[in-house]
């Protein structure tokens, strides 16, 4: 694997999911205990690329693509391998180890950049210790030292240049200022270099934005009296995109307690005050509304989420594009709310005064599904009843359903809206008035195309360890000579897997075949690892493991009892080969395995 440790790579693959991975770049649909859709490698009507959550592998039916989540990203997103390693750690949270002693990769702009961000995170950590009022603010606040530290919140001070100054001394120095938002340039009319840039930030604390590795990539600075704006953030460069990144985000993943859910807030003080409360699952988009790119994100690690709104027009109106943005997210196994706070009050405020079990429990009892808040939104937007009110219904909703994935959701989402303005008509008749298809496609599972039975015992061992490779380490080390010997095909294949699969116990089909990569018979492993599966679970895959094995053996050993045979009958064995077939004549005959003589 070059300079990325094998070990590392084991625990990539172990930490993603590859229908996350996949599912953020193809519309999947759940089949069973798999995933399907149109393979976005060739052109198809008829979905034939199956993944599948059990291998950590997908498939394509129809042209034959097959891989793991790197094979994945190298294939969909056409990047070299350890390029696409760097994109599955960085979406996990994870720095890429490097081997001791090997030559350090090409030093790139972008890390420069990203040192710069760090020591300027720094220097306004610094400066926040040396100002009273921007402290005294975040203590009326209530915000505490370690909550200020988690976050990395820092001071800019009320000075025009004092960046400029501190990380400006050079004109690449400057430029690097620039192409990271923190300092500004003037009209090049202006007089001398110094003059022609200014900081960004001035008089505000400031709060870290950091990317899923916890590297800095953007500020948001508040002001601390009374000002306009009252947030600054950073502007688009080219480590920060506000439209895909959200706040706390980094912090929310360092949590011991497993992510399960995210709350969407507005703000930076209402993230960092809901963390402090025990509301660690906060996030909050970056001045800009809730993105497709954001909900993305989102499900690529938890299965649920929530919005909270103020309750006031503003609210309301950035609640609508959230659930715009949310409707081609919104299928089965997904979970959309939207909680909209009592007027006056935000996260902050309402989490400090009722605590976190209030808070939460409000969260469960008032948040609105995002079926029950269209329906809501609808019936205050069309005031009309009867047929006309209906019709009006209809109109406005079609484009609004349009957006969601066919399958059950979209079934589910019309119902209701029929139920709740009385369309007198089955879920059909209401999607035809829509002029909306409910079509879900064949619900059966993958093709067999590929199973061609069982095959050869050989074979049948091999795909056994490569969907259950934790079997490994229940196979007998005195089988491993006696298969390397082997003159049957594919047997010194299976003992090589044994053997290192022992030493370097798998967890998951994926891991095996990424090994495997590099090697000639890797490709090979991949089109078993694509076959349906001989058996389910675990217990019934180690019978049939051992059952394989022994009939292998079994029959290694009469091929060598014939051997013995055949040179005794043509002119007689010695010492050393008569113990032999003794010894192999009654193995066999415990083992119940021994035929007729030959």
């Amino acid at each position: 694997m070059g300079l990325i440790p094998q070990s590392f790579i084991d625990e990539l693959l172990a930490r993603a999911n590859i229908v996350e991975v996949i599912g953020a770049r193809v519309q999947l649909k759940k089949a069973g205990r798999e995933y399907k859709a149109c393979c976005p490698f060739h052109s198809e009507k008829t979905p034939s690329f199956w993944v599948s959550p059990e291998k950590q592998f997908y498939h394509c039916f129809g042209c034959g693509a097959h891989g793991t989540a790197l094979g994945f990203l190298i294939e969909h997103d056409r990047l070299p391998f350890p390029e696409a390693v760097e994109e599955l750690a960085s979406s996990l949270g994870l720095e890429v180890p490097r081997e001791a002693g090997a030559a350090s990769p090409p030093r790139r702009q972008s890390e420069s950049l990203y040192e710069l961000m760090a020591r300027v995170a720094q220097f306004y950590g610094e400066q926040l210790k040396r100002s009273e009022r921007a402290r005294q603010y975040l203590t009326q606040r209530g915000l505490t030292a370690e909550t200020i530290e988690r976050f990395g919140i820092g001071y800019a001070p009320n000075s025009w240049h004092e960046v400029l100054k501190r990380f400006g001394a050079s004109d690449e120095a400057r430029r690097a200022l620039s192409e990271t938002g923190l300092i500004i340039e003037r009209d090049r009319a202006s007089g001398r270099e110094g003059e022609r840039y200014y900081d960004r930030f001035r008089d505000r604390v400031m709060f870290p934005i950091r990317d899923a590795r916890g590297r800095v990539i953007a500020f948001g600075g508040r002001v601390i009296d009374q000002g306009e704006p009252k947030y600054l953030n950073s502007p688009e460069t080219s480590l920060f995109h506000k439209g895909r990144e959200l706040y706390g985000m980094y912090e929310a993943r360092q949590t011991r307690a497993a992510l399960k859910q995210l709350l969407v807030v507005e703000g930076y003080m209402d993230v960092v005050r809901l963390h402090q409360s025990g509301v660690t699952y906060a996030v909050a988009t970056l001045g800009t509304a809730t993105t497709a790119e954001h909900l993305k994100r989102i499900f690529q690690l938890v299965g649920e989420v929530t919005f909270a709104f103020d309750g006031d027009r503003a609210g309301r109106a950035a609640a609508w594009r959230a659930l715009e943005n949310a409707l081609p997210e919104a299928r089965e196994g997904r979970e959309i709310r939207f909680l909209f706070l009592p007027e006056g009050e935000d996260p902050d405020t309402l989490v400090a005064a009722e605590g976190r079990e209030a808070f939460e429990q409000r969260l469960k009892n008032s948040a609105l599904l995002l079926s029950e808040y269209l329906v809501r939104e609808l019936g205050e937007r069309i005031t009309t009843r009867g047929a006309d009110g209906r019709a009006r219904v209809a109109e406005v909703a079609r484009p609004l359903i349009e957006r969601v994935p066919q399958g059950i959701y979209r079934r589910l989402l019309i119902e209701r809206l029929a139920q709740a303005f009385g369309f007198q008509r089955t879920p059909e008749e209401t999607a035809q008035l829509l002029g909306l298809s409910l079509a879900e496609g064949p619900a059966e599972g993958p093709r067999r195309a590929l199973s061609a039975g069982r095959g050869s015992l050989v074979r049948q061992a091999v795909r056994l360890l490569i969907n259950f490779p934790q079997l490994a380490a229940r196979v007998p080390g005195s089988h491993d000579a006696a298969l390397a010997a082997s003159d049957e095909p594919g047997a010194a294949l299976l003992a090589t897997l044994l053997v290192e699969l022992r030493e370097q116990p798998a967890q998951s089909t994926a891991q095996v075949l990424e090994r495997w990569r590099e090697r000639p018979e890797g490709e090979h492993l991949a089109r078993l690892a694509s076959m349906e599966a001989l058996v389910r679970d675990a217990a019934a895959a180690e019978r049939e493991l051992s059952e394989a094995l022994g009939r292998m053996l079994a029959a290694a050993q009469r091929r060598q009892i014939d051997r013995l045979l055949e040179k005794d009958r043509a002119g007689g064995l010695d010492r050393q080969e008569k113990l032999e077939l003794q010894r192999l004549t009654s193995e066999l005959a415990r083992s119940g395995s021994a035929g007729p003589p030959h």
